[in-house]
């Protein structure tokens, strides 16, 4: 659901400790060698400006051909017979902006430019939808999901009031053309500290939220009692006690999954990747331990 076709991967400049290229989505990157795996420093942005966004945006078509796969009509009979849940991805409405344009742009330009920023976000409400219309017509979905990643450890990268006047309405539009495709389940995929924008959420049409990092102040017991199952929770399980002991995971999880699963709306499991330095055995203790409590 982002651009096509995909800016050509373009190394601009390279040696033995990093390489600076232009990616697939026309921002310029400077990645670690010694570290690939790490997120890439971001230097330069491909939208800037109202010119720069009208010729970004002609890689946004929700028409083109090849955001179906070619075997979509077999594919869709298989889904449609599945015996497992099934999301969809419905778009973003600050996240792929900052990745286009840059937070710091980006906040500026809801002061400096607020009608580019209403432009760009009615566009997007439109190509998402348009760009799923088939999909959801054609495939009986279980839930969807609008990634954003627009928190930090302490709080939003965007405040309630500009949330609120910018990005509200259409979070409203595409969760009710979700809902009335069957789709109930709708739910926000952002890192950090989610508490001032999950009031928005749910005024939004969201019920859900992921994937509640512990080290960012989320705590889903907490969320629980705040807003009963009006709001549905993914994870919350402190990743880094899976770098410990099993003294210490054991400890994580009894001190939340067994009430979090006893109100419901509850799935629990890490609250982001697993980290590279976790080893097999305390991977399986933890599926062990998990897997106690819910079976």
């Amino acid at each position: 659901m982002t651009v096509f076709p995909p800016f050509e991967y373009k190394v601009l400049e390279e040696n033995e400790r990093h390489q600076i290229a232009i990616n697939e989505e026309g921002i310029k990157i400077k990645i670690m060698k010694d570290s690939p795996d790490s997120m890439p420093q971001w230097l330069e942005y491909p939208v800037r400006d109202k010119k720069t966004w009208e010729d970004f945006k002609k890689r946004l078509n929700p028409y083109s051909p090849e955001r179906y796969p070619s075997n979509w009509e077999e594919l869709k009979k298989q889904l449609n017979e599945r015996d497992y849940p099934l999301g969809i991805r419905a778009g973003s409405f600050y996240g792929f902006l900052r990745d286009w344009i840059g937070v710091e742009n980006l906040s500026m330009m809801f002061y400096d430019n607020p009608k580019l920023i209403e432009e760009m976000e009615e566009y997007l409400e439109w190509f998402y939808i348009e760009t799923i219309k088939k999909a959801i017509t054609e495939v009986k979905f279980d839930f969807a999901f609008i990634w954003e990643d627009m928190c930090f450890n302490k709080g939003s990268l965007i405040s309630p009031q500009l949330f609120r006047k910018f990005l509200l309405p259409h979070y409203k539009k595409i969760t009710d053309f979700l809902r009335k495709h069957g789709i109930d389940i709708i739910e926000v995929d952002s890192d950090g500290n989610l508490n001032e924008l999950i009031p928005l959420w749910l005024e939004g049409g969201v019920n859900a939220v992921f994937p509640l990092e512990v080290a960012a102040g989320n705590d889903a017991v907490t969320l629980r009692k705040k807003y009963g199952k009006d709001l549905i929770l993914f994870g919350n399980i402190d990743k880094r006690a899976l770098s410990k002991g099993k003294k210490e995971i054991k400890e994580e999880i009894m001190r939340k999954v067994p009430y979090l699963i006893s109100t419901g709306g509850y799935f629990p499991h890490v609250d982001h990747d697993i980290l590279p330095d976790v080893s097999w055995d305390n991977v399986q203790y933890y599926l062990e331990v998990l897997r106690s409590l819910t079976q």
